[in-house]
């Protein structure tokens, strides 16, 4: 049995769970002993083998045996101290200019991450900015259409009719103005003393920016501010609240809103003797308090809240606007 494992070496795994632990290692050994005879057995067979072994052929001195120098005695040779504080310098000048480089390519691959840090921030911020415009954009061409819907809605006849009303209520405050030297109000807006001086003296005789059934100023009404500040000022606020601040740009007043994707801005026109959104529906209201609890309980807006923080309070602003009308009025 043991010469058939030494010819085949391979043991049948059955039979090998039979043997103890020392017939294990006998059995092994025997298997190695066959190896390491059957290898010097095919090296003696074949001596082209040993020609491809690396092997060490000693340099030779004149005397025969094995040439030796010895560093910093031979003939010539710098002292071995020299050698090694050459070899120290020489190694510690390459790692000096390892560590250089090191340092230098770090600082340029942080230079290189700030610029494209950067570069990312700048590019977020410009393209916000585009997307805010195109929505203000597009929320003014929105308006603007529907405006023009509903002035072809009213029919050529009601055209002609508001044309004729217009032109007699400027006839009429053209002839009082000549007459009586009154301040004559332009189309629109052209100055903010004009847009102060027509709150004053139109606006507040009709109350706006009152509570309806007191003297108290709405804490929705902020007065003259701007686009920018009436978003601030509802940035923290929640979804629904809304501010009204008189407008820059026609005879009347914008209502900002807050909503989830950002604010909508809503022109009142109130040229007339009424105040009505521009363009979104036809209900006209005596008072602008009466416009704004409208549409806070059954018109086309749901405004259930007002923001919370203004720039100063309603009864500093309107104090501001009077005394800068005063001045004004006292120039002319």
């Amino acid at each position: 049995m043991m010469q058939q494992i030494l010819q085949d070496m391979y043991t049948d795994p059955e039979l090998l769970s039979e043997l103890n632990e020392e017939q294990k290692q006998i059995l092994f050994y025997k298997i190695r002993e066959e190896q390491v005879r059957r290898w010097n057995e095919r090296e003696r067979r074949d001596p082209s083998h040993a020609l491809k072994k690396k092997s060490i052929q000693w340099l030779l001195g004149s005397h025969g045996e094995v040439w030796v120098w010895v560093m910093g005695e031979a003939l010539g040779d710098k002292p071995f101290e020299d050698i090694v504080e050459e070899l120290m310098e020489e190694r510690a000048r390459k790692q000096a200019q390892q560590e250089a480089q090191e340092l230098r390519q770090r600082g340029e691959e942080e230079i290189r991450q700030t610029e494209e840090r950067r570069a990312k921030e700048l590019y977020i911020s410009l393209k916000q900015e585009e997307k805010r415009n195109e929505r203000d954009d597009k929320e003014w061409q929105e308006q603007c259409e529907r405006t023009n819907r509903m002035g072809k809605k009213m029919g050529s006849l009601a055209a002609l009719k508001q044309s004729s009303l217009f032109l007699f209520k400027f006839l009429s405050a053209s002839h009082s103005a000549t007459l009586q030297g009154v301040w004559i109000r332009p189309p629109r807006p052209n100055s903010r003393e004009s847009i102060i001086r027509w709150f004053k003296d139109e606006q507040r005789p009709r109350r706006a920016g009152y509570e309806r059934s007191s003297n108290t100023i709405a804490p929705w009404f902020h007065g003259i501010i701007s686009r920018q500040e009436s978003e601030a000022l509802l940035a923290n606020a929640a979804d629904g609240c809304f501010l009204v601040r008189v407008s820059e740009r026609i005879w009347g007043y914008t209502l900002s809103y807050r909503t989830t994707s950002g604010f909508k801005h809503f022109l009142i026109d109130a040229s007339g003797d009424y105040y009505s959104f521009l363009g979104v529906d036809q209900n006209r209201h005596t008072t602008l308090a009466d416009l704004i609890d409208f549409h806070k309980v059954s018109g086309n807006f749901c405004l259930p809240d007002v923001a919370s923080t203004p720039v100063l309070p309603s009864v500093c602003l309107m104090q501001r606007i009077e005394s800068v009308a005063n001045a004004r009025l006292s120039q002319d």
